[in-house]
């Protein structure tokens, strides 16, 4: 059976909600996004949902509420509009050991992905209010979970575990995860089919870089390594987050500034990364324009931004039987040459060489990389897109 009406996908937040909707026609056409938009500032006065579609962009006010009102509204405008959704497909950050792959939603997965909320306090439990609010909306449309750690699930032990004592794994749950495995999943098959790669013979980086950032290493389709952990706190420096940082750090900012765990665990979080360095902005595109202009915080922000990221795509390398392209995704993988170009210059012991002027104007799924050097990539990520494929996959047989 294939699927007429449209997909809804679904990303909560914990204060925000995004929705797109595709037109669900067939597994060989490239679906149309018909609506997309965001609910955000949920819970507050300023509360808003704006969405856009072909006959442009509208704004709704939500004054004071909630995801439910949020969804109340999303569905009313479907409803107007295009009618009941075939399915729904919802991202949800954190699957644990539990999924590897995207499931149908019943009973047991409510409480799997429940189980896993200590882990993503701040994601899994929006996402399973989302769920449930469209379960009540609409009790007979069938409803996908799609896991950002799901990707990572194919690591070895000799990747995902800590040395630290075994008990915390076992009993705990203790280990690397990783996260934005929909989108290295989905560039990283870009990269491969663009390159005429061989699907069972390949190894592919992803760089997916945004506020969040992580790198993946991907060999023949199965993702091996990668830089997030037990937490999205692992790994590259981003927008307001450290990234790695000596473990050691903790109890010496407790000791020599009593902090807190859950105070560090704030700055750590929100108050480190491009913001912390800087002291200005997590915003890549306001770094660059003040480095431009002589701010000396701002360049050491982005200097320490590439290096670090250079540095982990050379360690991911290690993984790789063999190195077919690097690919840049995500708000700045996409937008800011200037960093890739000065991630490449890192990497030129790996066979890169930026070819500058394709880099500046690289279009979609281009090569900014010179025809006899490793190649390097910009491939725009369609998260939504991917989930609202699996979502079709998985319920179109229902």
């Amino acid at each position: 059976m294939t699927l007429k009406t449209p997909i809804l996908v679904i990303n909560s937040g914990s204060s925000s909600l995004k929705f797109s909707l595709f037109s669900g026609a067939s597994e060989t056409t490239n679906d149309t996004e018909l609506l997309s938009g965001l609910a955000e500032r949920l819970g507050t006065p300023e509360a808003v949902l704006t969405w856009q579609d072909a006959s442009g962009k509208q704004r709704q006010s939500l004054e004071g509420e909630g995801h439910e009102a949020a969804l109340a509204a999303i569905g009313k405008r479907l409803n107007a509009d295009y009618g009941t959704p075939a399915a729904i497909g919802h991202r949800v950050v954190h699957g644990g050991e539990a999924f590897s792959q995207s499931v149908v939603i019943d009973d047991a997965v409510i409480d799997g992905i429940d189980a896993c909320a200590s882990l993503a306090p701040l994601h899994n439990p929006p996402a399973l209010l989302g769920i449930k609010a469209l379960q009540s909306l609409y009790p007979e449309v069938p409803q996908v979970a799609v896991f950002d750690t799901a990707f990572h699930q194919t690591l070895a032990p000799a990747a995902f575990l800590y040395a630290v004592p075994k008990d915390w794994y076992t009993e705990l749950g203790v280990r690397r995860y990783g996260f934005h495995g929909t989108s290295h999943r989905y560039v990283a098959g870009q990269a491969v089919a663009q390159l005429q790669l061989d699907p069972n013979d390949h190894g592919v980086i992803s760089a997916h870089l945004g506020n969040g950032c992580s790198a993946t290493a991907v060999r023949n389709g199965r993702a091996v390594d990668t830089t997030m952990g037990l937490t999205p706190l692992e790994g590259l420096v981003m927008g307001t987050r450290s990234g790695d940082v000596d473990p050691g750090l903790h109890a010496y900012l407790a000791d020599r500034l009593e902090l807190s765990l859950d105070d560090i665990n704030e700055a750590l979080n929100r108050q480190s990364g491009l913001l912390g360095l800087s002291g200005l902005s997590n915003d890549m595109r306001t770094l660059i324009e003040a480095a431009d202009t002589g701010n000396n915080d701002a360049r050491l922000a982005i200097d320490v931004f590439c290096f670090r990221l250079a540095r982990k795509i050379g360690g991911l390398a290690m993984s790789l039987s063999r190195l077919d392209a690097l690919v840049f995704t995500g708000g700045i993988g996409e937008n800011a040459a200037v960093i890739r170009s000065q991630v490449l210059g890192h990497l030129s012991l790996l066979g890169f060489d930026c070819d500058e002027a394709a880099n500046l104007k690289p279009g979609e799924h281009a090569r900014i990389t010179r025809p006899d050097s490793t190649a390097a990539l910009v491939i725009p990520t369609r998260e939504e897109w991917m989930i609202a494929q699996d979502t079709r996959r998985l319920t179109e047989v229902l």
